[in-house]
């Protein structure tokens, strides 16, 4: 066993506490090339061109180019820079980057700094070992990044020195997109086409921009680095394919927004700093409901910056968590029988004149506005559901979908009591009347302040819920790129938007007056709830009674990731991205082979690595332990006593070696046989993976008799409550 480091005093990793205080305001946005720099940088008709591309999607001169590369090249070099990448998101779902110096030779035998606008706006990295779903042949290496200008640039830096990272699209030679980036960019260009149809047509002309705006919220846990690198299983799958479950958990319920231990909070203030510089909007940390798990959320910000920091966020946390000497853990489901770690994306739509699309007002029923877009919403929720599941489908969310507080597979829409009702009026009576008040909440003392409340109550249950002025996507996983979920979101949100807004403008025909305008709109909603109201629902997504229910009202019930990537090509699925122009229907094929060869070989790592473990630490440990029983049991017979109770244990501790070693047989000829499948994927659904817990049952129960000084692999215990 490994030293139990969390029992010794811990520093920043640089041999003592950090102490120094930092100023957010003067901090934040440090490392950021953004308007500010730009502006004070650029000549002001090139920086006046780069506020235009930015805003209003207009392409970037050739001029402008060189002028900003040669800006963000001496800003760069100022904060000590010696090389630039291009930063671009692979379909891997993390980030990818290849470092090219500034530095270029000249006549004289030195050397200058050069970056045109020609390095700036396309590289040319080798692609030939990325995913691509068949986009490309493996032959076929050639790949090119292209600058986003409405992500800004940044500075990473460690203790040697610091890279310029320029976020990039990524795509082939013949124009494809092979990353994450591309196709998010895409379908905020169609949700803004649509969504800006139809508020001219409602009536506000003024706008000439919508944003797709979204707010992450990042769960993970924190293990002690001791511990991490005594289990191979988390340094291989990221999750504990072995362990017993502890005496204690979090049933105590203790944990949930605790204090939070001195060296974690230590840890996420160091988190939060780099985060700062590097201009993302920190908002949010808690203690999370399960012990060692925690909770880091940014404010909401444009969809594509906001993947790009989720991007960043994850990175700062598992750099940061080093430096304390302990390891961020990112997987969906890290531990057996506690709670999983999601990433709640919330959603919502934003015009350049300031209006939030989802904002209900005081008075929801009346506000045909917001109850146009959330129409929307409800309808692409609901004639979507299977893209929706598909866009969250993994190994790793299998885990975690439906138990202890993870939203269920089936996807349903929590509006709350208020809406509801609102929505309830509209199809009964054809109109809403009334909203119901969320009133005042009085708490029993005059000591206490009378506090507003809600219209309604929260559901953790629901994977798809209106959280007040937005909606909140939560069944998206905790190790995911938001990027895939938001994309399809965006889309799916734009053609509900068109449907409904064709709609609108069939019923007015020619009249365009406000009492034809509101009529129509009114009666579109009807018509469209009347179709998508099986979509909502308020209760206990866990239930027994749920699922049949669901099964009633026409909604999918697609478990596992295989029978959601299934309808990823749907003829309908590929209709919409390509009327929108988001993905082609080979893009879309691409990430259906990716995701479905990500998914077996997520799973042949688990299965082969359950497997050393159990053969290499798990049996010969269990084995010392039975020849120690037999020595005292021989023992027992020289000295002519009786010791009953060591051959029962030995006898106990023998019966369970050999169901390990029938299990492992059972599992080896599992993955064989899924590896000559002709759906691989679906054998690892339904012979790898049950074999796969026939062995973690045996070893666990093995752990449960062995004992602790003979046991190879650091217990729940230690790793969940040893700070």
């Amino acid at each position: 066993m490994a030293v139990l480091s969390a029992s010794r005093p811990h520093t920043n990793g640089n041999g003592h506490a950090r102490k120094t205080p930092f100023d957010i305001q003067k901090i934040f946005g440090e490392k950021v090339f953004w308007y500010d720099e730009m502006k004070a940088r650029l000549p002001k008709a090139s920086y006046k061109k780069l506020r235009a591309t930015i805003e209003k999607s207009e392409p970037l001169p050739s001029d402008v180019a060189d002028a900003v590369a040669m800006a963000m090249k001496e800003w760069a070099v100022e904060h000590g820079a010696t090389h630039y990448t291009h930063w671009f998101q692979p379909l891997t779902g993390r980030t990818a980057e290849k470092h090219d110096s500034f530095i270029t030779p000249n006549d004289g035998g030195g050397a200058v700094a050069e970056f045109s606008g020609a390095n700036l706006i396309q590289g040319e990295p080798d692609a030939s070992s990325f995913p691509s779903g068949g986009l490309r042949a493996t032959f076929e290496a050639r790949g090119y990044t292209a600058y986003d200008p409405t992500s800004p640039a940044f500075i990473i830096e460690n203790d040697n020195g610091s890279t310029l990272c320029i976020p990039t699209a990524f795509a082939s030679w013949t124009g494809e997109a092979l990353d994450h980036k591309t196709p998010i960019l895409r379908s905020m260009e169609a949700l803004n086409k649509e969504a800006k149809r139809a508020l001219h047509l409602l009536g506000h002309t003024d706008v000439n921009r919508v944003y797709a705006t979204l707010g992450t919220e990042q769960e993970y846990f924190l293990v002690d680095a001791a511990y991490y690198n005594d289990r191979p299983d988390l340094g291989t799958a990221g999750r504990t394919l072995l362990g017993a479950a502890p005496p204690r958990g979090q049933e105590m319920d203790d944990h949930y927004f605790g204090s939070i231990p001195d060296r974690v909070l230590s840890y996420m203030q160091e988190v939060e700093m780099e985060l700062y510089r590097l201009g993302v909007p920190i908002k949010t940390r808690h203690n999370e409901v399960a012990p060692g798990q925690y909770e880091i959320a940014p404010i909401f910000e444009n969809a594509n910056v906001a993947a790009d920091h989720q991007q960043l966020i994850m990175m700062t946390l598992q750099r940061v968590a080093r430096r304390y000497g302990m390891v961020c853990l990112l997987h969906e489901k890290p531990f057996s029988g506690l709670n999983g770690s999601g990433k709640h994306c919330n959603f919502s739509m934003a015009t350049d004149t300031g209006m939030n699309l989802l904002e209900p007002g005081e008075t929801p029923h009346d506000n045909l506005l917001f109850l146009f877009f959330c129409t929307a919403v409800l309808k692409a929720v609901h004639e979507y559901q299977g893209l929706l599941r598909a866009s969250i489908a993994s190994a790793a969310n299998d885990h975690r979908l439906g138990a202890n507080e993870a939203p269920p597979a089936i996807l349903s829409v929590f509006l709350g009591d208020q809406l509801t009702d609102v929505y309830d009026q509209l199809l009964d009576q054809g109109k809403a009347t009334s909203s119901k008040e969320s009133g005042f909440l009085g708490l029993g003392t005059p000591v206490l302040p009378r506090i507003p409340r809600h219209a309604g109550d929260r559901n953790r249950t629901s994977p798809f819920a209106f959280t007040g002025n937005k909606f909140e996507f939560r069944a998206v996983g905790s190790s995911q790129s938001v990027s895939f979920p938001v994309t399809i979101l965006n889309t799916i949100t734009a053609e509900a938007i068109a449907d409904l807004a064709a709609a609108v403008e069939k019923k007015l025909g020619k009249k365009r007056n406000k009492k034809a305008l509101e009529a129509a709109v009114s009666e579109v909603i009807v018509e469209v709830m009347q179709s998508a109201r099986p979509i909502i629902f308020n209760g206990d997504g866990y239930s027994d009674a749920w699922h049949k229910e669901a099964e009633e009202r026409g909604l999918l019930n697609l478990k596992t990731t295989v029978d959601a990537l299934a309808s990823l090509c749907d003829e309908k699925n590929v209709a919409v991205f390509e009327k929108h122009e988001v993905l082609t229907k080979h893009e879309l094929e691409s990430r259906h082979e990716i995701f479905t060869e990500q998914y077996v070989m997520t799973l042949n790592i688990e299965a082969a690595t359950t497997e050393h473990m159990a053969r290499t630490m798990v049996l010969p440990a269990s084995i010392q332990y039975l020849s120690d029983l037999a020595t005292t049991a021989s023992l027992g017979v020289d000295l002519k006593l009786g010791f009953g109770g060591v051959k029962e244990t030995a006898k106990e501790v023998s019966a369970l070696v050999d169901d390990l070693r029938a299990t492992l047989g059972k599992l080896d000829k599992a993955r064989t046989a899924a590896h000559k499948a002709k759906d691989e994927a679906k054998a690892m659904k339904t012979k790898v993976i049950p074999a796969m817990n026939t062995v973690r049952a045996a070893c666990d129960a093995l752990e449960g008799v062995v004992p602790a000084d003979l046991w190879p692999l650091p217990s729940y215990r230690e790793m969940l409550f040893m700070k």
